[in-house]
């Protein structure tokens, strides 16, 4: 009964009950997550944070464009930490509330007036026919 107007299943109430018998009300709190401390502190990702505030070509490559490889290159350069593919995401998509964003192909030599031309003049005798 006491499941079902929380919304929770029975085991779920048997646990709490049973932490709580042998630890009182503190022992149902929630505690800090465990696990392995992030390699970088906070100071450090606010120094990356700054560092890719610059933009790519300021750290000498070529295009103004950031890869998960660039960005760990980055933070190697101005932290001293290596990280992988995969902790340099959760770098940027959870500490830098950063988004996956790609590039839009477009042709360089596009020329938007002639392409509108063409589609004025020459598309609808192209589909007429001869």
């Amino acid at each position: 009964m006491i499941a079902r107007a929380v919304g929770v299943c029975a085991e779920s109430v048997r646990r709490w009950r049973r932490v709580w018998e042998e630890g009182g009300v503190s022992a149902l709190r929630r505690r800090a997550s465990t696990g392995r401390p992030p390699k970088l502190g906070d100071a450090q990702v606010e120094t990356v944070r700054a560092a890719l505030a610059r933009g790519a070509q300021a750290h000498g490559f070529e295009a103004d464009l950031w890869t998960l490889e660039r960005v760990g290159a980055v933070v190697e350069q101005v932290t001293g930490v290596s990280l992988s593919r995969v902790s340099v995401w959760r770098l940027l998509t959870g500490r830098l509330g950063w988004s996956l964003q790609r590039p839009e192909r477009r042709a360089v030599e596009r020329d938007e007036s002639e392409i509108a031309r063409w589609i004025a003049h020459e598309w609808p005798r192209i589909k007429r026919g001869p």
